[in-house]
């Protein structure tokens, strides 16, 4: 970042501008803030160019082109105008090291990486030429990386397919090395091009050198035209997925999306800009961007660089600090920038996942005797149909009598937050065990931080029925009977129409092993895979109902008409057992199971079940009085499995080991009642009641 030296602007539209990011030979790009603080990267025209009247109409043309580019891996176009008779660029901001940057610090990348950016890029590029526009610079300084992906910059002058280059007189109209041979050449180019160019920087990235050297500029584009990459330095492993790019003949290299498919990314890919080296610059270039657009504390004072009012103001000298104590902030023409940027009245960044909250796991209770509640019972907080208690850390969420979802505190049962317009039926979920997943009557996805119910990111997902959630990705059934993924940064990752009719009911899920299983109301089970939610496999007629699965490592087990376990890839039946008494109506058979330990423990008509992963007895069968369907599965905590009993039973825990000894809290009312356990709690909703047990 450099400051601003004479004859540069103050000012360009909207934008004060406040610093110099770059400087090429077609023009100037600067750091601008609108009157909010809502940063941008603003693209000048050069003043001895910005005469030439073709030549600014058609940087304006095409940069308004440009904003037909809605990709995420893009930073969009915001405006374009000409002011002063300076025609000017604004585009998203974007604060990270550009691959050029982090091969050259932290060397070349990791092959899962590599397969990501190549996955990455190659998606953009298709949305790129959907739009009828080719790129036509695509090369590593180009590509910025942030804590959700890649993103490719500099769409200002990007050009409509089969456009001449726009560039100075006597300028070379490539990049050296980056260009396709026929841009050397000065033909008209289409989409192939951008292609060669997204080979040259895959093997950048995988080998941590161009694939074209030179002495003089002029032997690297002779090379370009004549010669043949120099692949050496990239892994046997990925030469197959580079090495089409550089077909001479632009109809002989593969579509971008072949690229995509060939690369084979890895699943949950924005782990890999969040790790090592190179995540911790990313996070630390994002956060001094943070700092640059933070309000101001006060609504009436305004520290250095804020303006009265909570306006963020950015002056030079705060523009400069926070870069020099946070690592140079990186403009970018084209893709992605968080939606904090645009919220001056929202958390610094609503896709942080905040810091796990610390509790103290109870002690374990005594075997003897029925068990003392660690507090409650709580009376009339929860509705009577709420889904089970959601423990989350130091809080277990709950429907909240009345409508809505509340969480109380774990270790007293105090109330911690309560969120009115959550639509409970909905259910609620778990993210990463910080975040907490919740829908509203209009279907909107609302997430929550777990510990303070402070709100985090929405989207409008259409939200019909909340599945299943890992650290990174939320899975929901829509309100006309989808599936859809939506990733933790706020975006869908995909929506499909499930292997079988799922409307019409909340099917129980599991995920686990890249796959998201389902059980519908009718009790059939359908497998998708996590990744794109395509068909894995379908197995009719499992269940009565809809019996939540259970997975473990690469199997999933199911209960119903049998307990099966099964591959989660295939859906191949490795075994199954029938139950004590044969089904009749819902009456018998196994209820869901749960996993613990390498054991499954489930209901068998009157009996706990604990079974080995090859469906060997691990245990002795323990007899359990009252347990009628619909059953819940049973909860594994401390040395003791939980199971939830009807009418005036309540719920009973029963040793690990299958010993003969078990206790029982006597609960009154039947009816609606379920449980869940983290922290050596028990959590027990009795239709309006709530309490905590401990466990032995």
């Amino acid at each position: 970042m450099k400051p601003l030296g004479q004859g540069d602007p103050l000012r360009l539209g909207p934008y004060r501008l406040h610093g110099v990011l770059g400087e090429g030979g077609m023009g100037k790009v600067y750091f601008g803030a609108d009157a909010s603080g809502h940063p941008a990267a603003v693209k000048v025209l050069l003043p001895e160019l910005a005469h030439d009247g073709h030549l600014a109409d058609r940087f304006l043309r095409e940069a308004r082109t440009a904003q037909a580019v809605t990709s995420e891996g893009v930073a969009r176009v915001l405006a374009a105008e000409l002011e002063g008779g300076r025609p000017w660029i604004a585009t998203e901001f974007l604060a990270g090291p550009t691959l050029h940057d982090a091969v050259t610090n932290f060397g070349p990348l990791d092959e899962a990486a590599v397969r990501e950016l190549a996955r990455s890029l190659a998606r953009t590029l298709q949305d790129v030429h959907a739009t009828g526009l080719v790129h036509r610079d695509v090369k590593p300084p180009n590509v910025v990386l942030t804590s959700r992906g890649p993103r490719l910059i500099d769409f200002g002058i990007a050009r409509p397919e089969h456009g001449l280059t726009l560039t100075r007189t006597g300028q070379i109209p490539v990049t050296p090395g980056y260009g396709a041979p026929e841009q050397v050449l000065g033909q008209r180019v289409g989409p192939a091009a951008d292609v060669f160019s997204l080979g040259a920087v895959l093997a950048f990235a995988a080998g941590g050198r161009p694939a074209y050297t030179g002495a003089e500029v002029t032997a690297v584009l002779y090379e370009v035209v004549h010669g043949s990459p120099d692949l050496e330095a990239v892994p046997e492993g990925l030469r197959y997925l580079v090495t089409p790019c550089f077909a001479k003949d632009p109809a002989a290299r593969p579509l971008p999306t072949q690229v995509a498919d060939a690369a084979e990314a890895p699943r949950q890919p924005e782990r890999l800009w969040k790790s090592g080296g190179l995540g911790n610059e990313i996070r630390q270039r994002e956060a001094a961007a943070r700092r640059l657009t933070a309000r101001p504390a006060g609504p009436s004072t305004a520290p250095e660089g804020g303006a009265p009012g909570g306006t963020a103001r950015l002056t030079r000298r705060r523009l400069l600090t926070a870069a020099a104590g946070g690592g140079v902030l990186v403009a970018a023409a084209g893709g992605g920038a968080a939606w904090w940027l645009s919220r001056g009245d929202a958390p610094p960044d609503p896709f942080d996942i905040p810091p796990a909250a610390k509790v103290r796991p109870a002690p374990l209770g005594s075997v003897e005797g029925s068990p003392k509640p660690l507090w409650g019972p709580i009376q009339d907080v929860a509705d009577a149909g709420s889904p089970a208690p959601l423990p989350v850390r130091d809080v277990v969420v709950f429907a909240a009598s009345g409508g809505g979802v509340a969480a109380r505190r774990v270790t007293d049962g105090r109330e911690r937050w309560r969120i009115g317009d959550a639509k409970a039926d909905a259910g609620y979920l778990s993210i990463g065990d910080r975040l907490v997943a919740t829908a509203d009557g209009d279907g909107t996805l609302r997430t929550w931080v777990a510990a303070t119910g402070s709100p985090r990111w929405t989207v409008d997902a259409e939200v019909g029925a909340l599945l299943a959630a890992d650290a990174h990705d939320v899975y929901l059934l829509t309100t006309d009977g989808r599936l859809r993924c939506v990733g933790t940064d706020g975006k869908v990752r995909w929506t499909r129409r499930p292997p079988l009719t799922l409307s019409g009911g909340h099917p129980a899920a599991a995920l686990g092993a890249g796959h998201l299983v389902l059980c519908s109301e009718a009790g059939d089970v359908a497998a998708v895979r996590a990744e794109d939610g395509s068909r894995a496999w379908v197995r009719k007629g499992q269940a009565a109902g809809p019996l939540r699965p259970a997975i473990d490592g690469t199997t999933v087990y199911l209960g119903g008409t049998s307990l099966a376990a099964v591959e989660a890839s295939g859906g191949r039946e490795l075994w199954a057992l029938n139950p004590l008494r044969p089904p009749s109506r819902g009456t018998a058979g196994w209820g869901p199971p749960a996993v613990a330990g390498g054991v499954v423990y489930a209901l068998d008509c009157d009996a706990l079940r604990s079974l080995h992963a090859d469906g060997s007895q691990a245990a002795d069968p323990m007899m359990v009085a009252g347990v009628a369907p619909p059953w819940r599965p049973p909860v594994v905590q401390g040395n003791s499995v939980w199971v939830v009993e009807s009418e005036e039973t309540g719920v009973t825990g029963l040793p690990r080991s299958g010993q003969d000894q078990h206790q029982t809290y006597a609960l009154a009312g039947g009816g609606s009642r379920s449980v869940a356990a983290g922290g050596n709690r028990l959590f027990v909703l009795n239709r309006a009641t709530l309490l905590a047990l401990p466990v032995y």
